[in-house]
């Protein structure tokens, strides 16, 4: 499986709403629940009116689109990082998930899955 390094820094955001959220940017992940406004987002375009943030993340994207039927894309990924001692933030969106990891583990994430059955590009 091909994995794509993505070159952003990203932060993960909890905000009040989504007036200063810039929809037009190329990665915005948006959830909205019962009790929070969650937004992953570059972090150079992270809005200033956050009520918690927390910067320093990168991110892989999974290559292709993942048909619903697959099983255990994540698992592998999240088992392969939990033993390399790695804490993980996922997404998922309609056609692929993505992996969010902080930057001073970044290099040992890389190893960790380069060394099972992952391709980065």
């Amino acid at each position: 499986m091909t994995l794509l390094l993505l070159p952003q820094a990203f932060s993960v955001c909890k905000v009040n709403s989504v007036s200063s959220v810039d929809f037009t940017r190329e990665f915005v992940f948006f959830a909205r629940t019962d009790d929070e406004l969650s937004l992953v987002c570059e972090t150079a375009y992270a809005p200033q009116d956050c009520i918690a943030r927390e910067p320093g993340w990168r991110a892989f994207k999974i290559e292709g689109v993942l048909d619903f039927s697959m099983v255990g894309v994540l698992a592998n990924i999240s088992g392969l990082l939990a033993k390399a001692g790695i804490s993980l933030f996922a997404v998922s969106t309609y056609n692929t998930d993505y992996i969010f990891v902080k930057e001073n583990s970044l290099d040992k994430a890389v190893e960790a899955l380069r060394g099972s059955d992952f391709v980065f590009r």
